[in-house]
């Protein structure tokens, strides 16, 4: 009891080796460095959310160097704009994390507005995996195909749990939190480009989603569907699509799209290619 079973050979090549539950670095305590990120996102606010869920199509993007990720996911976050806490799951690629430009599956927290805390997978303290099926950090393959992430809070407990595709990964102790110990105030579907040449010239040519903008007609693009929401701990629920709406920060470099008309549901399209081949990114 108490051990998660070594995995072995996982699909892509992975290799794990058995761990004490209770020995993951979950339960130490980290400081990571500063983050610089563009968001190109569909935000929800106005309700005490208690989970998110999203399918997310999954791509490879060219990723420029080892100091730059690129990333697509779900988010929940609470608190002021420079000391918001967040826990977030999707796929990246993160050459500096994983040692290479794979698409892999990962989860990520922070409490102080990602400045100076935060954790990756079970990189530093943070997350407690329970899984023995799935592994954070693992090779996500079919490019273009849909992931299904779901984050939903105990209302026992107050543990906010990830579960991918359908399987119950773990984890984040709501003890880590203050504030989103007890509620979200906001939902963000979407991606994420970190680089410490974001907003700069000449700008990072790292890629959002696939690389392309978004377009809805063709969906070959960042696509998030089935974006749901969770209230008050109440079951998964369509966001009123009058509550939704979308932010980047630089149009000109990542775009996004949210489509509501003529649908069942709301799809978010979003992506570009940085400044890579791109004279207007700068």
């Amino acid at each position: 009891m108490g051990l998660i079973p070594a995995l072995e050979k996982v699909k892509g090549g992975d290799i794990v080796d058995c761990v004490d539950i209770y020995k993951q670095p979950a339960f130490d305590h980290p400081n990571l460095k500063n983050h610089i990120i563009q968001f190109s996102v569909v935000i929800t606010e106005g309700l005490s959310y208690s989970g998110a869920q999203g399918n997310i199509k999954v791509w490879n993007p060219f990723v420029v160097s080892i100091g730059d990720y690129s990333s697509s996911q779900v988010m929940l976050r609470t608190g002021p704009l420079k000391a918001f806490e967040v826990a977030q799951a999707g796929w990246a690629v993160n050459p500096i994390v994983y040692n290479d430009a794979k698409t892999r599956l990962f989860a990520y927290w922070s409490v102080d507005g990602m400045t100076n805390t935060g954790c990756f997978d079970l990189t530093c303290p943070g997350f407690v995996q329970t899984s023995s099926e799935v592994l954070l950090g693992g090779e996500i393959t079919g490019v273009g195909s849909e992931i299904t992430i779901h984050i939903s809070k105990d209302r026992n407990t107050n543990n906010w749990w990830l579960r991918y595709n359908d399987n119950e990964v773990g984890y984040w102790p709501g003890d880590i939190f203050q504030l989103m110990k007890y509620q979200a105030t906001s939902v963000q579907w979407g991606g994420e480009v970190y680089s410490p040449k974001v907003g700069t010239h000449p700008h990072t040519q790292t890629a959002m989603g696939n690389g392309e903008f978004s377009n809805h007609l063709s969906r070959r693009c960042g696509t998030i569907t089935w974006m749901l929401i969770e209230s008050n701990s109440n079951p998964p629920m369509r966001p009123d699509p009058d509550t939704l709406y979308i932010s980047s920060d630089e149009w000109s470099c990542y775009d996004a799209y949210l489509l509501t008309r003529l649908v069942p549901e709301p799809v978010f399209f979003y992506g570009g290619p940085g400044a890579r081949d791109n004279p207007y990114c700068s």
